[in-house]
């Protein structure tokens, strides 16, 4: 066990959301809101439709309680009829109060490994509007028409009622359908709940075949999660592997998230879309493409980094998830603008859509929460113009810093677990190449930090050895020394 252990990480966290603006407390009158809310009397008020009857399920991780979607799906023929209940977290957070005060502020829940701030209090957003399993909660539905080529329609966007009827995790649902074993006992418990989720597996596939054909970028960034005992301690780092499982809510959510945006649209409101847009730095991506002897065009073209991407996936499985993070790094972040109709507005480059908004982490993200009242209150709109573009930079301000903050403590975390290994040498990948410094990660454990010696020359993306000269765990600094 390394001596750096005695690290305290909650300290580090807290005080790491203080420097990057957050209010990491929740003030009294905001948890006291929170408990006074009575969703049996506010559920009781609702003028909803009742699908209480529906065998809906989740699938997240398997410690998430701030449950935000559930999926049900049916067969029209030879269509999919897919229903995503998104929660109605609207229905509890009264625009100007002080829930939403403090929810503005903070715009988004920063997930730390070692603790979680959430956007709203706990009381709120994992119980009384999260789709906690067998409790009836009030959820906006979004319905889908999905055909055997992965086309999707977008039906009706409603009001409803709703129960959990099976809490689901990625990790058992996805060991199941990827290794072909037994069913889990949470699925066989319940009567049909297995025919259903092969049906809802079914769906997504079409729709997962079908946006890699229009060119949506299938990466694999695996970021390492520390893993804590009840001491604090970190025991080991985890990576949060792909599966059947998270593709099927991926597809599911982006196809959602879609939907809502052409809703909105529909309507003809001013609403806040999702872009990212195209990449300055595609020359970049050209030439790494040409060091492994592939080629890309010379204007950027989603399509053809899709296929460049699925091609090394099958050459090189092992160094993809490295190759994907370059990508990642190199296309840019996403940011929230405002969409006003009959305006031409960018898409999103990495999904290949052209209409995309965020709507489905309304228990986290206050772009989310901000898009159900559009969508309750269209005419007249509850936001003018300037307060959305408002909105939607601060949204990405906070964004930007709360990867900052789950950066730093992954490093800092690293930093701990490390801290024994000084001398040893590592493969890596250079992920970045700025003003600051030259940042490479190690590929076993994944581990991110600065290259403090011959690190000139080096380029994103560039594979290379590293020997690990030191650690600082209460900075969450870790540097390396390029080995040539």
């Amino acid at each position: 066990m390394s001596n750096h252990q005695h690290v305290d990480l909650a300290r580090i966290a807290r005080e790491t959301m203080l420097k990057e603006g957050f209010y990491p407390d929740i003030p009294a009158d905001v948890q006291q809101q929170a408990q006074e809310i009575d969703e049996t009397a506010i559920i009781s008020k609702s003028t909803v439709r009742d699908l209480r009857n529906i065998l809906w399920s989740s699938i997240d991780n398997a410690t998430s309680r701030d449950l935000d979607q559930i999926e049900f799906v049916e067969k029209e023929g030879e269509d999919f009829r897919v229903l995503i209940g998104i929660a109605d977290v609207d229905a509890f957070v009264a625009k100007g109060s002080a829930l939403d005060d403090y929810a503005a502020q903070n715009t988004t829940s920063v997930y730390t490994g070692v603790r979680t701030f959430p956007m709203l209090p706990l009381e709120l957003s994992t119980e009384k509007s999260s789709l906690v399993e067998g409790d009836d909660r009030l959820a906006i539905v979004i319905e889908l028409k999905v055909t055997p080529d992965g086309s999707v329609t977008t039906g009706d966007v409603f009001r409803a009622l709703v129960r959990n009827q099976a809490k689901l995790s990625y990790e058992s649902i996805g060991k199941w359908f990827d290794n072909d074993g037994a069913v889990p006992d949470e699925v066989s418990r319940l009567p049909n709940l297995e025919s259903q989720l092969r049906l809802q597996l079914d769906a997504a596939q079409h729709l997962g075949e079908a946006r890699k054909k229009h060119g949506s970028l299938q990466l694999e960034t695996n970021q390492a999660t520390p893993l804590v005992d009840e001491s604090n301690r970190i025991v080991d780092l985890s990576l949060d592997e792909r599966n059947s499982a998270r593709d099927l809510i991926e597809n599911f959510m982006v196809a959602a998230n879609g939907a809502m945006a052409e809703f909105l649209d529909r309507l003809g409101v001013a609403s806040l879309r999702r872009v990212v847009k195209t990449p300055e730095n595609w020359p970049r991506i050209q030439e790494i493409a040409s060091e492994l002897n592939d080629k890309l065009p010379s204007a950027p073209d989603a399509l053809a980094l899709s296929q460049f991407l699925e091609r090394r996936r099958v050459a090189d499985p092992d160094r993809f998830p490295d190759l994907s993070l370059a990508i990642v790094k190199l296309l840019g972040p996403g940011d929230y603008v405002v969409r006003i109709p009959g305006q031409e507005s960018d898409g999103h480059f990495g999904l290949a859509v052209h209409r995309y908004t965020h709507s489905t982490a309304p228990n986290r993200r206050y772009a989310d929460l901000i898009i159900q009242r559009l969508l309750k209150s269209s005419n007249p709109s509850p936001y003018s113009v300037g307060e959305l573009a408002a909105i939607a930079n601060h949204c990405n301000d906070r964004e930007s810093a709360a990867r900052k903050v789950e950066r730093k403590m992954r490093k800092v975390a690293a930093a701990v677990f490390m801290a024994d290994r000084v001398g040893d040498e590592f493969k890596a990948i250079v992920t970045g190449v700025t003003p600051k410094g030259t940042f490479a990660r190690i590929i076993k454990p994944p581990v991110d930090g600065m290259i403090v010696k011959r690190e000139h020359g080096l380029k994103v993306g560039q594979q290379i050895r590293v020997k690990l000269l030191s650690t600082d765990p209460e900075r969450g600094f870790i540097d390396f020394a390029a080995i040539q």
